[in-house]
């Protein structure tokens, strides 16, 4: 009995042993960073100006095919795949006298944009499409015009969220537009021509991993010094 309680007890300590050692031994997991969600750098070639009531900055959107030409977003230093968000807006053109014609004062917009890299390689495209019939279609008023109130007679109408995945190798896309189709009670009409303002972009922002920290290398210890050498100490004559 006492031999089997004695290998017991040796057995639990040598398996508390191995599992401290397991334990020491293992690896610390890196620490997970969150991603950084901001607005980023945005060279609007176009812009509209301030929403009075959500106080966002818009921006036209032109027609073109050089992506230098178009919304420049840059990109901040990252690593990994950034998400680029955007809200996209139909772009009208809004008349008080227009108003008292109901039947003229209906359209319904269908705007379509490209997100291209600076190579003019396509990374994704955008639809926005929406219908106007009264002032309260507007999704907002854009400050510093010559109508009543101070008010731009251009306006965002609609609004579609749009979610892109720009690859890690890019630092800067470019927002072209691409067409842009109206429908009215009396007639249609569709543009394409370069330069021309279809569409109008709102509340960039781009969600990213920051990028490693770079590495110091560990400064290494001085080698000790050899002792210097000392002249040996002169003999004493004979008999001294």
């Amino acid at each position: 009995m006492r031999r089997r309680l004695a290998l017991a007890c040796i057995c639990a300590v040598a398996a508390s042993i191995i599992a401290s050692a397991q334990a020491r031994r293992a690896p610390a997991r890196p620490a997970v960073t969150p991603p950084v969600k901001e607005a980023p750098q945005v060279a609007c070639p176009a812009p509209l100006g301030s929403g009075v009531t959500t106080k966002l900055t818009f921006c036209d959107v032109l027609i073109g095919r050089d992506p230098a030409g178009g919304i420049l977003i840059t990109i901040p230093p990252h690593r990994g795949d950034v998400k680029l968000t955007f809200d996209l807006h139909n772009r009208h053109t809004f008349s008080e006298e227009q108003m008292r014609d109901k039947r003229a004062a209906y359209a319904r917009y269908t705007a379509s944009v490209g997100a291209l890299t600076m190579d003019n390689t396509l990374v994704s495209r955008a639809v926005v499409q929406s219908e106007f019939r009264a002032a309260s279609d507007l999704f907002d008023r854009i400050g510093g015009g010559a109508g009543p109130a101070g008010l731009k007679a251009v306006a965002p109408t609609g609004r579609e969220s749009i979610t892109l995945t720009i690859p890690e190798a890019e630092n800067q896309v470019s927002i072209l537009g691409e067409k842009l189709t109206i429908d009215r009670a009396d007639g249609n009409a569709t543009y394409t021509s370069i330069g021309r303002p279809i569409a109008i972009v709102s509340n960039v922002m781009v969600e990213y991993h920051a990028p490693a920290p770079a590495r110091v290398p560990a400064s290494r210890a001085p080698a000790p010094k050899a002792p210097a050498l000392r002249a040996p100490a002169p003999k004493a004559p004979p008999g001294a």
